[in-house]
């Protein structure tokens, strides 16, 4: 792992140097030990971000010695899958969040032929899944949340369609997500669902914050 300054109070770690960990997993051991950490008073730090590579401390009062700190401590790779940061879950901490999901899709058939299964496999397979919030990007409140197997990661459409309703449940790459509003978009859709991902009166606003676990079930 590589640490980098980024401004005057803030750290950017670099998880993409692991030829034997996945980026994602690597990611999120670092994600749940930096929480961790700031909860017991080990860190302290305004924001802890996660993306698909790397982990953004921001609001730090002395950046050179956390960086000293963060090189000393080990995040559990294999056990990386904690609760949420009480800061972020709007639920109980060790709870599933129950996504309700009416799979009728227009790209569902399309998934189905890529996958080499029928639709119902396709609906099985996402709500037999226990996914995770991987990180937040793209829209406020998005989702990209990880739990398919690597080999059915799906492309993102050739065209992208100018406006994709919110709420829509979508595929692409290795990621499953959910369009918090109405916006253009270029991942698959399979599904849609009635809940609120983002709303700004909320605290958190976001409702499927980094570390939240997921279950869909059809609608």
């Amino acid at each position: 792992m590589r640490i980098r300054p980024v401004g005057a109070h803030a750290l950017l770690l670099d998880c993409t140097d692991s030829a034997d960990v996945p980026e994602a997993t690597l990611v999120e051991a670092w994600r749940a030990e930096l929480w961790r950490r700031r909860e017991r008073g080990d860190l302290i730090a305004v924001e802890i971000v996660p993306a698909a590579r790397t982990v953004l401390l921001d609001g730090l009062p002395d950046p050179s010695t956390t960086a000293e700190q963060v090189t000393r401590w080990a995040p559990a790779v294999t056990a990386a899958t904690v609760r949420p940061d009480k800061t972020t879950a709007s639920h109980d901490d060790d709870a599933d969040v129950v996504v309700p999901v009416c799979f009728d899709g227009p790209d569902l058939p399309a998934v189905a032929a890529h996958w080499g299964v029928d639709v119902s496999a396709v609906r099985h397979r996402l709500t037999s899944t226990r996914f995770r919030v991987a990180f937040c990007g793209f829209a406020p409140g998005f989702p990209y949340l990880t739990g398919l197997p690597a080999e059915l990661a799906l492309p993102r459409l050739a065209t992208p369609r100018p406006r994709v309703p919110a709420g829509s449940v979508a595929l692409a790459g290795p990621y499953a997500g959910i369009y918090p509003g109405a916006s253009p978009g270029g991942w698959q859709l399979v599904g849609r669902t009635d809940l609120v991902l983002f709303d700004v009166t909320a605290d958190p606003p976001a409702r499927l914050g980094p570390g939240r676990t997921v279950r869909m079930v059809a609608a």
